[in-house]
């Protein structure tokens, strides 16, 4: 198969984790006997000092004539404590969703039986956690309308039916495929929009008669994440709870740098890790690569390339039973491995394979 990929590595460690992202899949192109044909393009900070613009034109033309765009993380710390400032670099992330259509942010969370210690939680709670979160990713408050002056402030929290049945078709189909299980998170007891998503969500049950849908508000579904995770099977929400609610399930795979995710929607497909740019850490290789290397994975089989995303999962699964791990993730007196290593060291298990 031949793809084009969009390439865009961002701010902090973003080009770090992209390099063994890359890396991984000329591994795998060489291995299976695909083409990769790499376009790189700025966004972000970077872009915001190349050019003035968080997502340049050139930006979004890149990933219009892609099959696929591979994202780290934008975010540079000069930009984080100027509340005035209209261009950020997080800008130049909701202007890529927004113009390329992603509406459906997929992060699927699952547990790794040899990293349970790591994670705050208990481990008889964690053992054969499996779900995944669908975050609708172009509506609401991150994209209302807003305003700010020096007394006053508000983001205005939209959502049209349209937006509300194609998340939610989304959903339904993706719990079909799984467990046959959804659960809608929402403030329903509190929020207009909320009970808008309600609604609509009860009106289209009937059309998926073999899947159990529930219910629940936000501030119960951030805490049963936690304390009951094996309960859930799919969750659909909306955009505000959906990104704190999956950065809140980094506890149950213990690291943040294990999340991989898809964004899919009118035009190309964007695959990226949930975590930020770590300024802090950036050109220092301490960042793990694993989210990075699995939003790969993503890639490849959203494409029908099932043997080849598997055998990348293979890789890391190897990689993290022989203890080839970044350090937020190494286990006490373990080797020490920086970004390259774990990226070079499942680059030669595939092509060992």
């Amino acid at each position: 198969m031949k793809l084009k990929i969009a390439i865009l590595a961002g701010d902090g460690i973003g080009p770090e984790i992209m390099k063994q992202g890359v890396a991984v899949l000329n591994a795998v192109a060489k291995k299976c006997g695909h083409e990769f044909e790499y376009e790189e393009a700025l966004v972000g900070a970077c872009a915001i000092d190349a050019c003035g613009d968080a997502y340049p034109d050139t930006t979004h033309d890149v990933c219009m004539r892609a099959d696929a765009v591979l994202f780290a993380a934008v975010g540079d710390l000069k930009y984080d404590n100027n509340p005035t400032l209209k261009m950020r670099p997080e800008t130049g992330l909701l202007a890529m969703r927004k113009k390329l259509g992603l509406f459906a942010n997929i992060r699927p969370v699952a547990t790794f039986d040899c990293l349970l210690h790591k994670s705050p939680l208990k481990e008889e709670l964690l053992r054969g956690a499996d779900f995944v979160v669908i975050r609708e990713l172009t509506g609401g408050m991150y994209f209302g309308e807003k305003h700010q002056d020096n007394d006053m402030a508000f983001d205005t929290n939209i959502y049209t039916r349209p937006e509300i049945e194609r998340i939610l078709k989304v959903a339904f189909e993706m719990a079909m495929q799984r467990h046959k299980h959804l659960t809608v998170v929402d403030k329903a007891n509190v929020l207009a929009s909320s009970r808008l998503w309600r609604q609509v969500a009860k009106e289209m049950e009937p059309q998926y008669p073999e899947v159990t849908t529930d219910y629940m508000f936000i501030d119960n579904a951030s805490m049963r994440v936690l304390t009951e995770p094996r309960f859930f099977d799919v969750i659909v929400t909306e955009n505000t709870f959906g990104d704190i609610l999956t950065d809140e399930t980094s506890c149950i795979t213990g690291s943040m740098g294990l999340q991989p995710s898809s964004s899919l929607g009118e035009h190309t497909p964007l695959f990226e890790p949930v975590h930020g740019s770590w300024p802090q850490a950036a050109g220092q290789n301490l960042a793990n690569p694993l989210a990075q290397i699995l939003s790969a994975a993503m890639l490849l089989e959203h494409f029908g390339l099932e043997r080849e995303g598997a055998l990348i999962r293979e890789a890391v699964n190897a990689s993290l039973d022989a203890n080839v791990r970044t350090p937020e993730i190494q286990v006490k007196g373990g080797q020490k491995y920086g970004t390259k290593e774990v990226g070079q060291w499942i680059v030669d298990y595939i092509e060992r394979q």
